[in-house]
């Protein structure tokens, strides 16, 4: 089961479970957002319908700015450059359900997360850590200076 879109002016094709980067949405991380602007469905394999009637709903993961595009303008032999960048905003939405003619596709619940584990702490507090026997034994090390060059401007005899 998948639908084909339209979000920004530009279209996607989604199936439950997707997630999509698509133009910056006014919507905050755990909003949900419902597409109606679909323009095609298709129901079982092979078979595309239109869509009119047909309802995509997601759930926002993130907002972010992809990588930086370098804009460059030259012309030749007329010492003209100029170079600017440009970073678009995009917000990431996973599909969640395609609802359409009294049907509803569902995606897969996304599993909990795992809190981080903590590390321990190597040494109480108020204790120096302590420092192995390799550490203490070794000398440290002398930098030389280089040798210095003879400036001589003739044939050397």
């Amino acid at each position: 089961m998948y639908a084909v879109i339209r979000a920004g002016g530009k279209q996607y094709r989604v199936a439950p479970g997707d997630v999509v980067k698509m133009e910056k949405l006014a919507a905050a991380n755990g909003d949900t957002v419902e597409f109606n602007d679909v323009l095609a469905v298709s129901a079982q394999e092979g078979t595309i319908g239109p869509g009119a009637g047909a309802v995509v709903s997601g759930q926002v993961m993130e907002g972010g700015r992809a990588n930086k595009i370098l804009v460059f303008h030259f012309k030749r032999k007329k010492q003209y450059k100029k170079i600017y960048g440009h970073r678009q905003s995009f917000t990431s939405v996973r599909i969640t359900e395609i609802a359409f003619d009294g049907e509803r596709f569902t995606a897969p619940e996304l599993p909990a997360r795992k809190p981080k584990k903590v590390k321990p702490a190597e040494a109480a507090e108020g204790e120096a850590p302590a420092k192995s026997a390799k550490a203490k034994s070794k000398p440290k090390a002398v930098k030389k200076s280089a040798a210095k060059k003879s400036a001589g401007k003739g044939k050397k005899k």
